[in-house]
């Protein structure tokens, strides 16, 4: 076997290893995840994709190093808008805290398998298709640009979502969560509970945000191997980060315009392709952290006014 599957079949153990820990031992039982164990699970993931990219470098070379770390921060920061939506999801449901860890677990679960179907057919397409890049180019700057210009909504009716109007139309739903189950009895009857339908509105939101990330992953790096380990590595801390960062995420107010900054600057290195220009990966990971740092830096000296 390559080092390239032999780095797969590690990722892969590890991954698949602490999700049945998570889930079979960490939480067996619906609790609220208190700040220490999040900023602790937070900072394991982190030095975990920290020690794969290391690999990366050791077996594959820096070049290839530095584009994992592009792509896996990039993710991150994307993520953090992700999180944004589902902490309003949960807060217009009412969603009991104790109940935030399973419906993020399921729910990160399938995005996993759904940006795993949709990378893969990414990298197909833009195998076929090399020009598709230039789309992905000026979709990233126009989301950018839009980013930049927009603000976020504080409150949300998401009774007018498609993903409920269509849950309801064709499933049987109880307004009960079960004690944190999926499906229940009700008099007989099969039902799906609220949690379920929390649970669809959260990947809906995934499956969303992925139309921005993987083309943005795609262009900073072409190699399907890193653009799937970096995904999912940032998905697997996104748990631990939502439980750190909710009540914080205020603070970093100018985080939108550093991701803007960022897709933009993205979008831009794809489309300079049609002019010959290329960007090396060293020079894209000093840009990207340059955006991070600088808006949080700035989220600091220029607090929001309340």
């Amino acid at each position: 076997m390559d080092v390239q599957t032999n780095l797969f079949i590690l990722f892969s153990f590890v991954v698949v290893t602490f999700l049945v820990l998570d889930l079979a031992y960490f939480n067996r039982q619906n609790h609220k995840i208190e700040f220490k164990p999040a900023l602790y699970q937070s900072l394991f993931w982190v030095a975990v994709s920290l020690i794969f990219g290391f690999l990366i470098s050791i077996y594959m070379g820096n070049e290839m190093a530095v584009e994992f770390i592009s792509a896996y921060i990039t993710e991150k920061m994307l993520s953090v808008d992700n999180l944004f939506v589902i902490m309003l999801i949960f807060s217009f449901f009412n969603l009991e805290e104790k109940y935030h860890h399973r419906v993020l677990f399921w729910g990160i679960l399938g995005a996993i398998v759904f940006r795993a179907i949709f990378i893969g057919v990414g990298a197909y397409i833009i195998n076929q298709f090399y020009w598709v890049l230039y789309i992905f180019g000026i979709i990233l700057f126009y989301t950018g640009i839009k980013l930049l210009r927009d603000k976020k909504e504080e409150h949300i009716n998401f009774h007018d979502n498609k993903i409920i109007k269509a849950a309801h139309k064709y499933l049987p739903f109880t307004a009960n969560h079960h004690n944190g189950k999926f499906f229940c009895r009700e008099n007989g009857k099969f039902m799906f509970t609220s949690l379920f339908l929390i649970m669809l509105l959260v990947e809906g939101t995934d499956i969303v945000f992925a139309v921005d990330s993987i083309p943005a992953a795609f262009s900073i790096s072409q190699n399907l191997f890193i653009v799937f380990t970096s995904n999912v590595f940032a998905i697997m801390g996104l748990r631990a980060l939502f439980f750190l960062i909710e009540n914080i995420l205020h603070r970093f107010h100018h985080l939108q315009k550093g991701l803007a900054v960022i897709l933009i600057f993205i979008g831009l290195k794809m489309l300079s392709g049609i002019f010959g220009l290329h960007v090396s990966a060293f020079v894209s990971f000093g840009i990207i952290i340059f955006a991070l740092g600088s808006s949080m830096i700035l989220s600091v000296i220029f607090p929001k006014k309340i």
